[in-house]
C-alpha cells in the first residue's frame, strides 16, 4: 500500500506498507521533508512497525514521536503528518492527480442558484457522472449566505439586509454566515470524491484542499496562511472561509469565500454576529477585521481570480467544462422545492 500526504504549508510525506493479520508490516517512510539525525528514520520505521492497522492517528503519531531521539529536527512534516500519510494508505485515498480535473466559469447566478448547483455538481460527481470539479461563482447581486445549522433570526438583521438589497439564502454545508456583496468576493467550490480526503481529520481537509489557495495568494505577493479550522488569513487580516459537505454517495463539497472588496460598516448592519464580534475585540470598524484582497494587491478581481485558475490548473491540470442542461434543470428544480422556500432558509429560525 502507498500513501502520500502534502503538509500544508510544508513538505511531502509518503509512505509505503503492507497489511498482514491486522498489522503494518514493512513499512518504509520518505519524502523531500528534513530530518536530523538521519538515523531517525530507521527508527521512525521500527516505531510504527507492527502497529494495529486499525490505530488511529493519535496512537500513530505517539508511537513516532516516543521514538525520536533526543534533540530530533523535523522540517517540514510531524509525527502528526506521518500518521495521516499512514491512515490515507489503509485507507486507500487518492491524491489530486489521480483524476481529471474540470474548470466552470461562467456567468452570474442567483444566490439560490449558486446554492442548488453545488448540492447537484456535487452529487454528479459522487454519482460518477462528473468528473471531479472546481468552480468558480460569479456575482452580480448581493447576498447573505447563511451556515446550514445557524439560526436566521440570530444571524442578521433582516430590516438592513432588505434595506441594502441583500438577499438572505442557506446552503448546505455548516459554518458561519458569508456577506457577499456584488462583485466583491471571490467564491470557489471544489465537488470531489471522497477518497481525495480519506484518512484526514475534518481540520486536515480543509488545509489540505485549500493548499494551492494559499499557493496563488503567495504568488500575489500576500502572505498567506491557514487558520485552522476553515480561515485563510494572511499577515493583514483574515481573507476568507471555507465550509464542507460530505454526501452519503461518496462526494465531498468544499467552498470558500473570500472578500476582494469589503464594506465593512455595512456588513455589521447586516449581520448580527459581526456586531458581536466588533464587540468582543473592541473594535469599532469591521474593515479592520477583514482586510480584503484587493488592498492587499493592488489588482483587479478578474487578475486575482486568473491566478487562482493558474495556479490550480498548473498543480493539478483542468479543462474547461460547463453546467450541463441536466444539471442547470435540476438545479432549477431544488431552487423551487428546497432554496427558495421559506421553509429551508427558516429552518433554524
Amino acid at each position: 500500500m502507498h500513501g502520500e500526504y502534502k503538509v500544508p504549508g510544508g513538505k511531502l510525506v509518503v509512505v509505503d506498507l503492507d497489511e498482514v493479520d491486522g498489522r503494518i508490516r514493512d513499512f518504509r517512510l520518505a519524502g523531500d521533508f528534513f530530518l536530523e539525525p538521519d538515523d531517525a528514520l530507521p527508527l521512525i520505521d521500527a516505531a510504527v512497525e507492527g502497529l494495529p492497522s486499525d490505530s488511529d492517528a493519535a496512537t500513530i503519531a505517539a508511537a513516532v514521536r516516543g521514538a525520536l531521539p533526543e534533540g530530533a529536527v523535523l522540517l517540514g512534516f510531524s509525527p502528526e503528518a506521518v500518521a495521516v500519510a499512514i491512515r490515507r494508505s489503509l485507507a486507500k485515498a487518492t491524491s489530486w492527480d489521480a483524476y481529471e480535473w474540470q474548470l466552470i466559469h461562467s456567468g452570474p447566478e442567483t444566490p439560490q442558484m449558486q446554492l442548488a448547483l453545488d448540492e447537484v455538481l456535487t452529487t454528479e460527481v459522487g454519482e460518477g457522472r462528473r468528473k471531479p470539479t472546481l468552480r468558480i461563482w460569479e456575482w452580480n447581486r448581493p447576498a447573505v449566505v447563511i451556515g446550514s445549522f445557524q439560526s436566521l433570526k440570530n444571524e442578521v438583521d433582516l430590516e438592513n439586509a432588505e434595506k441594502y438589497g441583500f438577499e438572505v439564502v442557506r446552503r448546505i454545508s455548516g459554518g458561519g454566515a458569508m456577506f457577499m456583496d456584488a462583485n466583491s468576493v471571490v467564491t470557489y467550490s471544489i465537488y470531489a470524491p471522497a477518497a481525495l480526503v480519506q484518512g484526514m481529520t475534518f481540520a486536515d481537509s480543509y488545509a489540505f484542499l485549500d493548499e494551492w489557495v494559499i499557493t496563488a495568494l503567495k504568488s500575489l505577493g500576500i502572505e498567506a496562511f491557514y487558520q485552522p479550522l476553515n480561515d485563510i488569513s494572511s499577515t493583514k487580516g483574515k481573507i476568507g472561509g471555507a465550509a464542507q459537505k460530505r454526501l452519503g454517495n461518496g462526494a465531498v463539497l468544499h467552498h470558500a469565500t473570500m472578500s476582494y472588496d469589503m464594506d465593512g460598516e455595512k456588513m455589521v448592519q447586516v449581520l448580527r454576529i459581526g456586531r458581536e464580534k466588533m464587540s468582543d475585540k473592541g473594535t469599532k470598524s469591521a474593515a479592520k477585521r477583514v482586510d480584503p484582497l484587493r488592498s492587499q494587491t493592488g489588482l483587479p478581481r478578474d487578475e486575482v481570480i486568473d491566478r487562482l485558475i493558474a495556479t490550480f490548473t498548473g498543480l493539478y491540470g483542468a479543462h474547461p467544462s460547463t453546467i450541463t442542461d441536466a444539471e442547470r434543470a435540476a438545479a432549477e428544480e431544488l431552487v423551487r422545492t428546497k432554496f427558495a422556500t421559506p421553509e429551508w432558509i427558516g429552518r433554524v429560525p
